[in-house]
């Protein structure tokens, strides 16, 4: 009786792609490289099957192609994969990986996105991205300027000003030196226009999103971040606890225990670094509110007089992100009387 494949380890690449699938019984019974125009062919051809794929580059647009001709498809971070990896590194070995870690009871996986939820994670990294070039041009206008004796305060009222002052004084300025700060300018106000249409439409985003809405409720949670953790996390169902979701978030202490000692060290930092962010950067603002008003903020308090501001703040991070997954797994609205 011939033997039908029932997993599928796939390694994703750009052009060549290494497949590696096994019976029922673990006998290996495709062991090949595919060209990218190859692939949706071999996996048409296969009954329907478990294939396994790391959460890289691609790896959402393939699960989606074949859950379309009736697979079932699990994603996984490339970490937990490398333990399974026996000697060496091919595509071959990462394939039989893959297949193997994929049959494990105790792996854990990444939800598959649909074609929307990476489109407005697109939105915010693209955001993000003209925000950090954004600040390297005011860095430039300012540090050049400076230069030439022209020194402005710092936040939006000094690039404001800074901006009115290239002005005023490109008569004063040499030449060349006019024309490329001009230049610099230029395009600090095309970015600036750019994040502002961008941000609007998170907006628009975020008020059309109902989990979004609820989690903007938590304190320390903006538009901007509720709209980033909702389309990030289709499904808060999979992560079993807070503590799960924060570790996730990177916002967790490294543990580094052993012989009954528990060592906890800083944070892990993994994750999206760019949720993180987003979360600390919201943690400080409580902080700041909690500064004037520490009866409203009772637990923050006591936490600032045993540790420094900064470790209090991710502290406070860690607790946001715990409240929103039980915002999003039980589909409520935060009541600060229960939190």
């Amino acid at each position: 009786m011939k033997q039908e494949v029932v997993t599928v380890g796939l390694d994703l690449a750009k052009s060549v792609f290494q497949v590696h699938a096994i019976a029922r019984d673990g006998a290996v019974l495709v062991r090949r490289k595919l060209r990218r125009a190859e692939l949706i062919g071999f996996f048409t051809d296969l009954p329907g099957c478990l294939v396994g794929m790391e959460a890289c580059a691609s790896a959402h647009h393939w699960a989606r192609e074949l859950i379309k001709l009736g697979h079932e498809v699990r994603l996984m971070p490339r970490a937990y994969v490398k333990p399974y990896v026996k000697r060496g590194k091919t595509d071959a070995a990462d394939a039989e990986a893959i297949c193997e870690a994929v049959t494990r009871p105790t792996m854990r996986f990444v939800a598959v996105k649909t074609v929307d939820q990476q489109a407005m994670l697109m939105l915010h990294k693209s955001r993000d991205l003209m925000v950090r070039q954004r600040t390297m041009l005011i860095n430039a206008l300012r540090g050049h300027l400076a230069e030439y004796g022209v020194v402005t305060g710092v936040g939006a009222g000094g690039v404001t000003a800074m901006l009115k002052a290239l002005h005023e004084q490109q008569d004063k300025l040499p030449v060349h030196a006019g024309s490329a700060l001009h230049a610099l300018a230029a395009q600090l106000r095309a970015l600036s226009s750019e994040v502002d249409r961008l941000e609007a439409q998170i907006l628009a985003w975020h008020r059309a999103d109902e989990t979004s809405r609820r989690l903007a409720t938590i304190p320390g949670i903006g538009p901007i971040t509720a709209f980033a953790i909702s389309a990030a996390v289709p499904d808060a169902s999979l992560f079993r606890s807070g503590r799960q979701f924060a570790a996730w978030f990177g916002l967790t202490p490294r543990a580094n225990s052993s012989g009954g000692k528990e060592r906890l060290g800083e944070i892990t930092k993994q994750g999206d670094g760019y949720l993180r962010r987003l979360l600390v950067v919201g943690a400080t603002a409580v902080m700041r509110m909690a500064r004037k008003n520490a009866a409203r903020q009772p637990w923050l308090a006591q936490l600032l007089e045993r540790k420094p501001a900064k470790i209090a703040t991710v502290a406070l991070a860690n607790k946001t992100v715990r409240i929103a997954w039980a915002v999003m797994s039980r589909n409520e609205v935060y009541a600060a009387s229960a939190a």
